[in-house]
């Protein structure tokens, strides 16, 4: 297995590896729902621990963007398709232009699935949302109900740490940085994880706690994929720098 994962199969194989875990995965995390009460309560935990260190500001942040005509909705859409329509054509491209880190992003991205599975069932946590903060549902509409109805059937309201949108995000955008050859890309891959850390904030679903505590699972994840080829890994990064002025254009 250890081999299997160490490669680059073909992109059905990997399709078919890729999405049956990920399956496996939401249907994981709807079945071991948290119990309400404890997921509020822990919620409200730490929604006191940021008034702590003076970083509740997760309502202040929405009422900007509220400010903004439009903007909650646009947040609201991109908070639904971003996080998964972004990690599968990053993917998608590594697979065909750059294969040797492939394995490695792949491997972080599942790393760290398995890693927030382990959060969502040791520390249920209700979103901003759903704790009576002062902090609304801006997703939710007529038509679709994050809480109710077909979505929620594999959606788990109490699985908010760690915070994946994050933590994918910080695996994609490090991919970004260090294998893309044009500057577009590497500025992509810098700006994709704050704008992901205002769409779950700005919509009620997550705390900055919880963008806090994805961000670690993306770090310890990406440290263990790329360890055992720390090597190929540094040599691919000061390719990229070496040919970023000549190369600009490339994808």
């Amino acid at each position: 297995m250890a081999r299997w994962l160490a490669e680059r199969h073909s992109l059905a194989a990997e399709l078919a590896l890729v999405l049956g875990l990920y399956a496996l995965y939401q249907t994981t995390r709807g079945v071991v729902a948290g119990d309400r009460t404890v997921a509020v309560d822990h919620a409200r935990t730490i929604a006191a621990l940021e008034r702590s260190l003076h970083v509740f500001h997760e309502a202040q942040v929405q009422s900007l963007a509220r400010d903004v005509p439009g903007l909650l909705g646009m947040l609201g859409v991109l908070y639904l398709t971003l996080h998964l329509a972004v990690t599968g054509c990053v993917l998608l491209w590594l697979h065909r232009r750059r294969r040797g880190a492939y394995p490695v992003v792949r491997n972080a991205l599942l790393l760290a699935s398995g890693l927030a599975l382990i959060g969502f069932v040791a520390f249920p946590t209700a979103p901003p949302r759903l704790a009576a903060l002062g902090i609304g549902d801006t997703v939710s509409r007529r038509s679709l109900d994050l809480d109710h109805g077909l979505v929620s059937t594999l959606y788990n309201p109490y699985a908010a740490v760690p915070s994946m949108h994050i933590a994918y995000a910080g695996i994609v955008g490090a991919s970004l940085v260090v294998y893309g050859r044009h500057r577009l890309l590497r500025a992509a891959g810098l700006v994709y994880p704050a704008l992901q850390l205002v769409v779950i904030v700005s919509t009620g679903n997550h705390f900055f706690f919880d963008a806090a505590t994805g961000a670690v699972v993306a770090a310890f994840s990406l440290g263990v994929a790329v360890a055992p080829t720390s090597t190929p890994i540094r040599r691919a990064a000061a390719r990229v720098r070496l040919a970023a002025p000549v190369d600009a254009c490339a994808p």
